[in-house]
């Protein structure tokens, strides 16, 4: 087991170059696999979950060169041109991963079997499976859980459904199950979510995007090979904006950031509570926004955060928690119950390391309640969760002492330089086995 220990630090400064967004990075492999011909990918996130996929489709034949700084290179087998897996599909922690591919897979003319790591294999998969099942595809798992095992499909049939919950994943499992099926696959989303495999779906088809709902996918779209550079993840910049605005006399640069409006809501979430951040230099590039940023720090007040921006800052509310708990008075979220079915239930996991260190904070069921204070010493759990093993080693920055977190490998799944790059910048965050 991995523990990190972050300490107090004086200031964060200078420049940051985020990791690549773990999103687009995954749905890059994805259609470069499916298409005709070559994609040629530029700053691809080289995290375990993203390899994962990689690996993923190399077991079922498609020719994958690199990553090699970040570069990959996609020699496209087309949509009917997967191969049988050799052995079973591996893909580590990644629920992105299983998820989209439980999509895909559905409706190949092949069997396979997907799994994972332990804590993946506790990740429920029912909300994928069953309007999964309703198309026609045929999948077991263990109550509810990985292993997927899925059979040979016998023809999908396209169908219209309204999510229950937003989820892109979800919905972009039906999207990509779609392609395979006879007809149209309609989709109405409770609320919009990140809208990346509609970006994408419509640049490898080379088809207009349009934005909004409902989002329609058919059997009849032929993908083709295109050149793809992927943005910094703002999932990933979200923990560096957070430790810049809560360390005082700080001032950070992070160029290069998506700032895809479906993902941007966390810079809204922050800038309510008081961050101070400028944006500047907005582009597109691969079809999705990008701009460079600049944090400096700023007192922060507590907020009831918006039910209408929960689900586009479903991902970065454990930095968001660490941010209210360096706010004054009391910040409220509600309406973020999926936030119990991540890596681990991150709505427990914030509550009990905040408590650890003297916040004063309250669960429910669907998200909670932190009064901001000042942030003590101790020792925190992160039950092998990236995002918040990454949240308490930003807390470290003010605590008043070490914070020590504990169960912290799998920061690598999304941010592979996170200690390296963090410490660059003035944190002191340091890793001890």
């Amino acid at each position: 087991m991995v523990e990190i220990i972050s300490s107090p630090t004086r200031g964060i400064s200078g420049t940051a170059i985020v990791p690549a967004d773990k999103s687009i990075s995954h749905r890059t492999v994805i259609f470069g696999a499916l298409a005709d011909g070559v994609t040629e990918v530029s700053n691809l996130l080289e995290g375990e979950d993203v390899l994962a996929t990689v690996a993923a489709f190399r077991n079922m034949g498609v020719a994958i060169e690199g990553p090699d700084a970040g570069e990959l290179r996609i020699s496209g087998v087309g949509k009917f041109g997967l191969q049988a897996p050799a052995r079973d599909v591996d893909l580590g922690n990644s629920g992105t991963s299983i998820r989209l591919l439980a999509g895909l897979l559905a409706g190949q003319r092949f069997a396979s079997r997907l799994t994972g790591d332990a804590s993946l294999r506790r990740r429920p998969m029912g909300r994928v499976v069953d309007p999964l099942s309703q198309m026609g595809a045929v999948i077991k798992s263990t109550d509810g859980c990985p292993p997927l095992d899925i059979q040979q499909s016998k023809g999908l049939a396209g169908f219209e459904y309204r999510l229950p919950v937003a989820s892109a994943q979800v919905k972009s499992a039906l999207l990509l199950a779609g392609l395979y099926a006879t007809g149209n696959t309609t989709l109405h989303e409770p609320a919009p979510t990140r809208d990346h495999t509609e970006r994408m779906l419509a640049g490898f088809s080379n088809a207009q995007w349009h934005a909004g709902s409902p989002i329609r996918s058919a059997g009849d779209i032929t993908l083709s090979g295109q050149r793809v550079s992927v943005p910094g993840d703002i999932s990933s910049a979200a923990f560096l904006i957070v430790a810049a605005t809560i360390c005082p006399g700080s001032d950070l640069r992070l160029p290069g950031v998506g700032i895809n409006p479906t993902r941007s809501a966390v810079l809204d979430i922050l800038g309510m509570i008081g961050a101070r951040i400028d944006v500047s230099a907005k582009r597109l590039e691969s079809n999705e926004p990008v701009c460079d940023l600049r944090v400096r720090s700023a007192p922060l007040r507590g907020i009831d955060i918006p039910a209408e921006s929960v689900a586009n800052a479903i991902d970065e509310f454990p930095i968001i928690a660490i941010a209210a708990s360096a706010a004054s008075g009391l910040t409220r979220l509600r309406g973020a119950s999926e936030l119990r079915v991540k890596e681990s239930d991150r709505i427990a996991a914030v509550v009990q390391g905040l408590g650890a260190l003297g916040i004063d904070t309250v669960e429910y069921p669907d998200g909670m309640d932190i009064t901001g204070g000042s942030l003590g010493t101790g020792s925190v759990e992160s039950f092998g969760d990236h995002r918040i093993a990454m949240a308490f080693a930003v807390a470290g920055c003010i605590s008043e002492g070490p914070i020590e977190i504990g169960e912290a490998e799998n920061i690598k799944t999304s941010f592979p330089n996170f200690l390296p790059l963090a410490n660059s910048i003035g944190l002191s965050v340091k890793e001890q086995s």
